[in-house]
């Protein structure tokens, strides 16, 4: 199975820490505006609440903005920390969006990415899967139109149920994060959810990907479910211009600042591949950086060859997302995205085979209609004919 959807995960990562919040927050507005116009399926919009450079702390309110301003792309959480939130409430808020955007919201699921944000809700970290999946087990059964009462030791429930019923049916649609070990893909399959791989470019990652997917549907069997790679997204970072050498140099120091970024919250001093441009590029490509896992830095021709790559390895999965990263200026960003609707999209949805099989046959088939043409046109002006390339007889 190879894609034929497409969408965008944003986080959003923003490393120009003297840049206007506000107009980093337009922007990437602006950005799910572009892509709803050039026919993106989908975007996912993250959650996080330190660290100053993934700038949006509820992925709720940037959705229901966004979705006034859009048409058709569908909107989700990517993710939603579970363990941030009252499994009823969180629920409730999804609810209202779903009706809001008339069915375009999509719920995704995650235990938190950074540290420092469970650290400062006195969450402990090595708890927050365990929290997660406790959440999501009240979350499914109430959106299955459930009364539910739990206790567990850090939410009480007592006959909670949702007062309005989902737009979609029968429920919103889910997706559970998956990075390296496979307790996401699991939980995914234990609900009959979608699969949503964000660290599929990170080595160990990649690597994972297919076994992961075997633990999500044998997880699925074991819990009386059905799961299927048509709801697997797999992402990664890509920026694509004409040529390589222009690709490299619209994101280059974009991505020297993020590494430093990086090397500044995980404090570390003097890493190799925060030393210079040249050492970030390079490690990016070749190694990945956490958050941005190994990105793919050329021409379209690289993209669609690194999305086969991750179907091989994989197996097969039904949609790519764009990991957005913000390294080049805004124009740069704007054409990368063009270039990957304009030709890649087509690649693997096979849309210009007719137009290739019309315009072969129109070559093979030129003169049982061609000839015709010319007699009328004599016929009318009284002159004889002929058209550059085509034989007189």
């Amino acid at each position: 199975m190879r894609p034929v959807r497409f969408g965008v995960f944003l986080a959003p990562f923003h490393g120009d820490f003297a840049a206007s919040p506000t107009i980093l927050l337009r922007r990437d507005l602006e950005i799910v505006d572009l892509l709803d116009d050039l026919g993106y399926e989908e975007v996912w919009v993250g959650e996080h609440h330190s660290a100053g450079w993934e700038t949006i702390g509820s992925p709720e309110v940037f959705i229901a903005a966004a979705a006034e301003r859009t048409k058709r792309i569908r909107l989700g959480t990517g993710v939603s920390s579970l363990p941030y939130h009252n499994p009823f409430m969180l629920a409730d808020r999804m609810v209202q969006l779903d009706h809001q955007t008339m069915g375009r919201v999509m719920l995704g699921v995650g235990p938190g990415q950074l540290p420092s944000d469970a650290y400062m809700m006195g969450i402990d970290g090595a708890r927050q899967r365990h929290m997660m999946a406790e959440s999501l087990d009240v979350i499914m059964r109430l959106l299955a139109g459930e009364a539910v009462t739990t206790s567990t030791d850090w939410f009480d429930l007592h006959d909670a149920r949702l007062w309005m019923g989902s737009f979609s049916q029968p429920h919103l649609e889910i997706a559970v994060a998956s990075a390296v070990t496979p307790f996401g893909a699991r939980l995914a399959g234990r609900h009959g959810a979608g699969l949503l791989s964000f660290a599929a470019s990170v080595p160990a990652g990649y690597s994972a990907l297919h076994s992961n997917w075997g633990e999500c549907e044998q997880s699925a069997s074991e819990h009386g479910q059905t799961v299927d790679r048509r709801n697997w997204r797999i992402v990664a970072p890509i920026h694509l211009a004409p040529t390589r050498e222009q690709a490299e140099a619209e994101v280059i120091d974009g991505v020297y600042q993020f590494a430093k970024v990086l090397e500044n919250y995980q404090a570390m001093d003097d890493v190799e591949w925060a030393r210079s441009p040249e050492a970030a590029l390079h490690h990016w490509r070749a190694s990945g950086f956490t958050a941005f896992g190994m990105g793919v830095i050329g021409t379209p021709d690289d993209a669609i060859a690194r999305i086969e790559d991750f179907v091989e390895r994989s197996g097969g999965f039904g949609t790519f997302l764009i990991l957005a990263h913000n390294t080049a200026d805004w124009e740069a960003t704007r054409r990368s995205y063009d270039l990957f609707a304009r030709y890649v999209v087509p690649h693997f949805r096979g849309a210009n085979a007719a137009r290739a099989a019309s315009a072969a046959w129109c070559h093979d088939h030129a003169q049982d209609y061609f000839p015709a043409m010319i007699k009328g046109i004599e016929e009318v002006t009284g002159t004889a004919h002929h058209l550059p390339g085509m034989p007189t007889t």
